[in-house]
């Protein structure tokens, strides 16, 4: 689930992605050792939101996932 208060990120490169995850995984590690499970949820799908914008970004720059010849089932 995305966070609903981010708004628009499509602007931020991959670098500045990684370094907010990064930013937010300090912090939720913070809030879990605190013990405080509706800022550790606010910040779990701020993650989130910046997880599936990397992915998405990294996606478009490598759209060949084309898998079928690096595992043969046969």
């Amino acid at each position: 689930m995305e966070h609903p208060l981010i708004g628009n990120i499509d602007h931020l490169t991959e670098a500045e992605l990684i370094e907010k995850i990064t930013e937010l995984n300090k912090k939720y590690y913070t809030s879990v050792h605190m013990g405080n499970a509706q800022l550790t949820s606010q910040i779990g799908m701020a993650i989130e939101t910046y997880r599936n914008k990397l992915i998405q970004k990294q996606t478009k720059q490598n759209p060949d996932n084309n898998f079928e010849d690096k595992i043969d089932i046969s």
